[in-house]
């Protein structure tokens, strides 16, 4: 490896967890993968949780990024969740709006006043419309929460929706996560953003 050593986690829900992936390696490891080739020497690890919300994230992530990454190392934070939050249990959302707001806002802080970070938007549950709406109208709200922290922020609600790979693997499998192609399809849309690229 000619690259510098990094260690990246990659935290938050079932998406980031590569749920639904015959191959198991999801976005996350997709994007190490390419890096590794590159020639850096990418340590990746995978801190996704299914049914996880922001509440949930904000309760573990600092003691689980810090065991993995240490100080005198060059480590690294990406975050993604907030679809888990827009569900409905008994009727209500799991997280009310202002709440996953306040959630990301406390965890973004931390993690940015520590660590170089980056966040990644909520992506659809497909399957259920008014959910739906609910996790793109988290999604529009989150970016200027970030612009406010300094966070660099992804939003990548339209780039599953207009996958026909996310969709169609989505609707074959439990109607909310993809395999292989569609998590491919994230992979690439993160591996072309300046952000992202500005890391390597």
């Amino acid at each position: 490896m000619s690259g510098r050593s990094m260690r990246i986690c990659f935290i938050g829900d079932s998406f980031v967890n590569g749920v639904g992936d015959d191959t198991c390696l999801g976005w996350t490891g997709r994007l190490c993968a390419e890096a590794r080739r590159a020639g850096w020497d990418v340590t990746h690890y995978n801190l996704g949780i299914r049914r996880d919300t922001s509440l949930d994230i904000q309760g573990r992530w600092r003691g689980e990024a810090e065991a993995r990454l240490p100080e005198v190392l060059d480590g690294r934070l990406v975050f993604a969740f907030g679809a888990n939050d827009c569900t409905l249990m008994d009727g209500r959302t799991r997280v009310a709006h202002d709440s996953s707001l306040d959630a990301t806002r406390a965890i973004l802080a931390d993690a940015a006043g520590w660590r170089k970070t980056l966040m990644i938007g909520p992506l659809p549950v497909c399957d259920d419309p008014s959910t739906d709406a609910r996790i793109l109208a988290l999604s529009r709200d989150i970016a200027p929460l970030c612009a406010r922290l300094g966070v660099p922020f992804l939003p990548v609600f339209g780039v599953a929706t207009g996958s026909d790979a996310w969709t169609s693997e989505a609707a074959a499998g439990d109607g909310t996560h993809p395999n292989a192609g569609g998590y491919a399809a994230l992979a690439g849309a993160v591996a072309e953003w300046e952000a992202w690229r500005a890391w390597f």
